[in-house]
């Protein structure tokens, strides 16, 4: 399949899918392949005959969706940002909740594929912060849409490739090996919870401290969807709680709720004020032991 075939097929599928296409121009190749195989089985010719195909087959578009979805992580991904999260953010927070005479500082991670991010706050915590203060506790709630990445979330086990950016520490403290693969000790996965959800269609309860939503809504959807999305995590995130996002992302037009926090590492505090329109809670919540 001709790659600029392609790329002009996804140019006019991404819109309808509340998605932007330069979010995908440096991950194309990955998004050809998945559709160059549902091309084959479906035994169409070409992308074209796909869009005709989506055009008889409106249930498709959920199939094609699942093709959109990028998954590149690595545990304590972008050093510097947990860094200044152990350092500054999640100290003040703490000290927030301490203050508010709570007993735990909530997290929300966006996205979290096969669990590396989550997990990371939980070694931090629990390696650099828990001993600080000692009588509150650090709760982690994980979403993501694809199911298979979250079983191996819950699973726990990562190959050496997904742990380069690990301090030696923290590598000897949280991890034994397992053959090829280095699995995460229970005592850094209790406190961590993991749910399937969509935050286009789906948002936890709040309110949450500290919430992550790094290298998926504020690079691959369109600028409405962003502005949408960015209101509901606002209403779901604690008056001067911590936004994190991508490095190399930005924040949609409209996000004076928001004040940054840390340097240039996309770290955003939510600054006091009238809360944006609540979200009401999803069913599953509860099954899923975040109370």
């Amino acid at each position: 399949m001709p790659e600029s075939s392609c790329v002009a097929f996804l140019q006019w599928a991404l819109p309808r899918l509340g998605l932007a296409w330069p979010g995908f121009r440096r991950v194309r190749r990955q998004v050809c392949k998945r559709i160059g195989r549902r091309l084959q089985a479906l035994r169409l010719a070409d992308p074209p005959a796909y869009r005709t195909y989506l055009d008889a087959h409106p249930e498709e578009w959920a199939v094609l969706d699942s093709f959109c979805r990028i998954s590149v992580s690595r545990l304590v991904r972008d050093r510097a940002v947990f860094t200044e999260l152990g350092r500054v953010v999640i100290p003040a927070l703490a000290a927030a909740a301490v203050r508010r005479g709570e007993g735990c500082v909530r997290c929300w991670s966006a996205g979290c594929a096969s669990g590396e991010e989550p997990y990371s706050l939980s070694m931090l915590w629990k390696l650099e912060l828990a001993s600080r203060f000692p009588t509150v506790s650090f709760a982690v709630l994980a979403t993501d849409v694809d199911e298979p990445l979250l079983e191996r979330a819950r699973a726990a086990q990562y190959g050496r490739s997904s742990l380069r950016e690990v301090p030696a520490a923290w590598m000897e403290a949280a991890f034994e090996r397992h053959g090829s693969l280095f699995a995460l000790r229970p005592a850094f996965r209790a406190g961590v919870a993991f749910l399937a959800q969509d935050i286009r269609r789906e948002m936890p309860p709040g309110p949450f401290d500290l919430i992550l939503c790094r290298n998926v809504v504020f690079t691959y959807f369109d600028p409405p969807s962003q502005r949408l999305t960015l209101n509901r995590i606002l209403a779901v995130l604690r008056p001067d709680g911590a936004l994190v996002i991508g490095l190399r992302e930005r924040l949609p037009e409209g996000a004076a709720a928001l004040e940054p926090w840390v340097g240039e590492l996309g770290i955003y505090r939510r600054v006091v004020g009238e809360a944006p329109p609540g979200v009401e809670r999803p069913a599953g919540i509860a099954a899923a032991g975040w109370n």
